[in-house]
């Protein structure tokens, strides 16, 4: 240990996040220490912070969206690795399970994830194995690397479903995950996606990204809005919200046979029809984060430019803000909400807070 400290953020709800100061980690045999930039707010973020989430207990230390750069190597690493930006692939897994052997390591027996069950992120500097890191391109802006964690959820899903080329699709939800679902099927080779929210910039959004339509969630007919919208019904359904209706919802729009692939983080245990599934031979398949393919996926369709950040990214604030971006995440019409990092607590004094010009204000929404 040096003695000097950085800050961390801890959630103690969702009307209770604070700054602490720990000491700085120094990196072990097999680890890096990574300073970080940038840090993604997510969907589990908000469900954990509101109590909801079933896996992630309060309080807890925010932050698997993080892009960094590499401070300084461990015993046993390649020293090469310092001074490169990189993104964490934040599964935490044993590599001695069943489902580890199998390449599954997503759903390790032991599974943790960084920023969930361990600390993450969403501090000055950490350390972690350097086997959960990822290189970055030079040509991906630090904003475009806060979406490769997220993307890569996606990219799970849509791998999960199967061959998309040709078939018709629903998500349910339009917030980053959906959209960027959309983004991934369509990509897949998906004929046609239709997304159904209930808020219409969301529905608005889906369709400027190339959905072939958008439906009010909320309505009470949305499987025959989504029908007629496809010519038929859906062959696979993503739900990305998880709740009752949009169980019921994603069944609904299918046709016998088909395939719900559900992504959404569900607040624990939500009644399925049952009998529908069985009567219709309906796949139900649950997809859980991803693994190394699909991350390095992830920073080739960015690096390509297929996804355009930019216009999703809402609202930006500083780590000594890092209430106010948990609450403006709260905000249902926010999309992507970025925490960032740009000086050291020790460079910044005992306040935590930067000099002039070091807290961004936050971006007003697009």
């Amino acid at each position: 240990m040096t003695g000097a400290q950085v800050r961390r953020v801890v959630v103690h709800s969702l009307d209770d996040v604070r700054l602490e100061a720990v000491p700085e980690p120094t990196p072990g045999p097999g680890e890096a220490l990574v300073r970080s930039t940038v840090v993604g707010v997510c969907g589990s973020d908000l469900h954990a912070a509101r109590g909801r989430h079933p896996f992630i207990p309060l309080p807890y230390r925010p932050g698997h969206e993080v892009v960094g750069v590499v401070e300084a190597a461990g015993e046993g690493v390649d020293g090469s690795w310092v001074g490169r930006r990189v993104v964490v692939e934040p599964n935490l897994h044993c590599g001695r399970c069943q489902p580890c052997r199998e390449g599954r390591y997503n759903i390790c027996e032991h599974l943790q994830v960084f920023g969930c069950q361990v600390p993450g992120g969403m501090t000055d500097a950490f350390t972690i194995a350097v086997d959960r890191l990822h290189a970055l391109p030079d040509s991906l802006s630090d904003t475009a690397a806060a979406f490769v964690e997220p993307l890569s959820t996606p990219l799970r899903a849509v791998r999960r479903a199967g061959d998309l080329r040709g078939r018709r699709v629903v998500v349910l939800g339009a917030g980053p995950i959906g959209l960027l679902v959309l983004l991934s099927a369509l990509r897949a080779g998906a004929a046609a996606v239709v997304v159904a929210d209930p808020l219409a910039s969301k529905r608005e959004r889906a369709v400027a990204l190339g959905a072939a339509g958008a439906l009010d969630a909320s309505s009470p007919d949305v499987d025959l809005q989504g029908r007629a919208l496809l010519g038929g019904t859906a062959d696979v359904v993503f739900d990305c919200v998880s709740r009752e209706s949009t169980v019921r919802q994603g069944i609904d729009l299918l046709r016998k046979g088909g395939t719900l692939v559900v992504v959404g983080v569900a607040p624990g245990s939500v009644p399925v029809p049952l009998h529908l599934v069985q009567d219709r031979e309906i796949d139900v398949l649950g997809s859980l984060m991803f693994v190394r393919e699909d991350v390095r996926e992830a920073i080739a369709m960015l690096a390509e430019g297929a996804v355009p950040v930019e216009g999703l990214v809402t609202a930006s604030f500083d780590i000594s803000q890092a209430a106010q971006a948990f609450a403006a995440s709260a905000d249902p019409e926010q999309l992507k909400v970025l925490v960032t990092l740009t000086r050291s607590a020790a460079e910044e004094g005992p306040s935590g807070r930067g000099g002039p010009g070091t807290a961004p204000a936050p971006v007003s929404r697009s």
